[in-house]
């Protein structure tokens, strides 16, 4: 059990002097006040929030090696990026105009297709 004191107390020193030798820019969230007492108060738990949260590290982070992906050897080419569909740059208020007009044009081809059919109906009768 000393071991495990022995450690979270390095943990807790290596930390402590971490936040206090960064510059005031390199500490996220808080200030460096506020994470000197967590670390000093929580000593494992303020450590670690310090290490995973607090500090920035350069270009976005630990880098960790990742490994490297197999080929498969039957597999199909890539296929080619689709282009983006176009957007409809229109107002709300414009497509429903349209959208209006459209079925608006409907109707009256509707309407004339039936009249139509009652003209033809109207002269087939008229000749019998």
């Amino acid at each position: 059990m000393p071991v495990v004191s022995l450690l979270i107390i390095a943990f807790m020193v290596f930390a402590l002097v971490d936040v206090i030798r960064r510059d005031d820019s390199q500490v996220k969230y808080m200030p460096k006040l506020v994470w000197v007492l967590l670390v000093v108060l929580l000593p494992f738990l303020g450590s670690v929030l310090w290490f995973a949260l607090g500090r920035e590290y350069p270009e976005g982070g630990i880098q960790l090696p990742r490994p490297q992906r197999r080929q498969r050897p039957n597999q199909p080419p890539a296929s080619p990026v689709m282009p983006a569909t176009p957007i409809d740059t229109r107002t709300t208020e414009q497509q429903i105009a349209d959208l209006d007009r459209e079925i608006e044009e409907w109707r009256l081809r509707d309407e004339i297709e039936k009249r139509k059919k009652d003209r033809g109906e109207n002269s087939d009768s008229a000749d019998g």
